[in-house]
């Protein structure tokens, strides 16, 4: 992986911005405004479009250069303008440079009537890192998928139906990489039947390009001193150019569920808060069924959560879906009350042994600073604000959560009711409905069901043979002193301990395999001020720790639920038996690919395993399992959507035969 740099800008004497890297604008000397409403959102005929959606209707604009985003400001503003109740618009937009908050900021200072949708960018325009990077805005009526590094790189990880393309790369003469016949194919696998493209240039050969991958390009009369434009349509792959390898079936996107948008989630913890707010948002009637008194009563109920990052610096799927929801969850942090809900303190992990330090060293080289850097000993000391006896990794943007106060926030969407002690036992499908039943008792149906229970899924037959293992965690609660006032970070080792929420520092977490009590034992108190004196030895008699009775120790055991390669599960899932059918032949020869629809069980979803990392992943995951749901952009590469399908198990079997 290489790290994403920011745009290297100069600012002419007007204040508009300058490309260094490609020694070109970024918007017109005359009108920026006019030439984006003229060369995109009219040659797009986007105002009629816009106009033509219905209620629940959306539509997909794709664009190679985000620059300042000027062009998607105006998009979204004709949207707001035109668009009924109830449509969404998906901007998605890939970006090699992007342009630091503070540029941008300045940039679109330029622009006053834009300000409203400025301000609202410039608000969630924050933790943009390499990858894939999901802006949710307007209340989710607006989503902008971000696709941070090159073109190339990025644009073939997308799934996506794209309506209308806006090609905004800096000239063709400046920066060639952005106008090349690959990158057109690009746009051609991603077009949805008739979708439209336009873009400022007129130069032959680049229409040439796009005509050859499918699309009818013309030119039209420029505005200001571009006296040529190109428009165009896409008409289809072309029959002399070898089509792009087809999803996968097991892979592919069921059919979207008929009848009425009704949603059952069963599981009020961050992957069953999450997965309802994010269908509700695009104006699905959820019911939340949780079994307990309140939601986030197991796993996401401890007082603080870490921001945690364990990266590879290898891209692995997981370390990608690691980036993307740390972003994702950092920008939704925003909505809630600083200091009690959550702090953006900043997380510390320390170089403990050699390998550790090793290991901090490559992925400093891997990403950008202002996502991570490496602090010596003195630094990290003065970091952390108090004594430390190794240097570490600090992730300026991390922090902790109070994961409770996330799921209330997520729950309280007008479309969600939440049905407390309503415990699921049994589903049961009839009349394309799923109904949960407690014993005799019906709580709840829907056209569609999301199991979002943790390793309780496991208890239904059509999602029993997951494989979800629970692992026992247990935290430890120690009362802030005078003195431990002073630590102004996480820091974590083998465990963690936060700066105080509300008068209590939060330290842990213990990992037990085998026990299934979840009473707090004073074992793994032990552990946890062990791991404590191992952090910081300062910071263990600031808290008075070893005067504490660790049998009176305040504390919370809660069980993680994982996977065995560590990635959630979302997305639909298959009937197993019916797969293992239809698949069989994978059993011989795993590059066979059977031309057979995948036998879904229809409109039942899976949200689970998150493991440790569910503040980073859970929210992520809801906004993936929404678009399966409603043909949206995915807001992950294909290859990390993949990674993540519950269908992956019961294809390994098949390939590996032990199923």
């Amino acid at each position: 992986m290489n790290p994403v740099t920011h745009a290297q800008l100069d600012w002419d004497e007007q204040g508009r911005p300058h490309s260094r890297v490609f020694d070109d604008v970024y918007f017109s000397d005359k009108s920026g405004l006019e030439e984006t409403r003229y060369v995109f959102l009219e040659q797009n005929r986007l105002q009629e479009r816009f106009a033509a959606l219905p209620a629940q209707g959306h539509l997909v604009i794709g664009e190679t250069g985000f620059g300042t985003g000027l062009n998607f400001l105006c998009a979204w503003q004709l949207f707001e303008q035109h668009a009924v109740a109830g449509a969404r618009l998906h901007f998605v937009s890939v970006e090699k440079y992007p342009l630091s908050h503070a540029d941008l900021q300045r940039a679109l200072a330029l622009w006053p009537e834009l300000q409203p949708f400025a301000d609202q960018l410039l608000a969630q325009y924050i933790a943009i890192h390499q990858g894939f990077q999901r802006l949710v805005l307007a209340h989710g009526r607006v989503t902008l998928t971000l696709l941070i590094g090159d073109a190339l790189e990025q644009l073939p990880q997308l799934d996506a139906q794209v309506d209308a393309w806006f090609l905004d790369g800096f000239a063709p003469a400046k920066n060639p990489d952005m106008w090349t016949a690959e990158l057109f194919a690009e746009l051609a696998r991603l077009a949805a039947p008739g979708s439209t493209i336009s873009t400022f240039t007129s130069t032959g050969w680049v229409r040439r390009l796009i005509n050859a991958a499918g699309f009818k390009m013309k030119r039209t009369p420029g505005i200001g001193h571009k006296w040529e434009i190109l428009r165009g349509e896409f008409l289809g792959w072309p029959a002399e150019t070898p089509a792009p390898e087809a999803i996968k079936p097991w892979f592919a996107r069921p059919a979207p569920p008929p009848g009425a948008r009704t949603a059952l989630v069963i599981g009020g913890g961050l992957a069953g808060c999450t997965s309802a707010a994010s269908l509700a948002a695009r104006g699905w009637q959820v019911t939340l069924l949780e079994r307990h008194a309140a939601l986030a009563q197991e796993a996401s109920g401890n007082p603080q959560g870490v921001l945690y990052l364990k990266l590879s610096a290898h891209g692995t799927a997981l370390s990608q879906l690691i980036l993307s929801g740390f972003g994702h969850t950092r920008r939704l942090l925003e909505h809630l009350h600083r200091g009690v809900d959550w702090d953006g303190c900043g997380v510390l992990q320390l170089a403990f042994n050699a390998k550790e330090a090793e290991r901090q060293a490559q992925l400093a080289q891997a990403f950008a600073p202002e996502l991570l850097h490496v602090l010596d000993q003195a630094q990290a000391q003065a970091r952390a604000g108090v004594a430390l006896e190794h240097g570490g990794l600090f992730f300026p943007e991390g922090g902790w959560v109070h994961p409770p106060a996330l799921c209330e926030w997520q729950a309280s969407h007008p479309l969600i009711t939440l049905l407390q002690h309503r415990e699921a036992l049994e589903l049961r499908q009839a009349d394309g409905q799923w109904h949960a039943h407690d014993g005799h008792t019906l709580l709840a149906s829907a056209s569609v069901v999301v199991l979002a229970g943790a390793a309780e899924i496991n208890r239904f037959p059509v999602s029993a043979e997951l494989p979800l293992k629970r692992i026992r965690g247990q935290i430890s609660r120690l009362p802030q002193t005078p003195q431990s006032q002073a630590l102004a970070t996480v820091v974590c080792a083998e465990g963690y301990v936060a700066p105080a929420r509300l008068g209590e520092h939060t330290l842990g977490a213990s990992f037990n395999f085998a026990s299934e009590d979840l009473t707090p034992s004073t074992a793994e108190h032990l552990g946890n001020l062990q791991m404590l004196r191992e952090i910081s030895v300062d910071l263990l008699q600031r808290l008075h720790a070893d005067t504490l009775d660790p049998e009176h120790l305040q504390g919370r055991a809660a069980f993680r639920c994982t996977s065995p390669d560590y990635l959630p599960i979302v997305g639909p899932l298959a009937n197993r038996e019916a797969f293992h059918l239809a698949y069989a032949a994978l059993r011989k020869d795993a590059r066979q690919v059977p031309d057979i629809a995948c036998p879904w069980l229809d409109g039942l979803y899976i949200n689970s395993g998150h493991g440790s990392r569910g503040l980073i992943t859970a929210p992520l995951a809801a906004e993936l399992l929404a678009a399966w749901l409603n043909d949206e952009p995915l807001p992950v590469p294909s290859s990390v959507a993949h990674a993540c399908h519950p269908n992956r198990f019961a294809l390994r079997g098949l390939i590996r035969g032990t199923s």
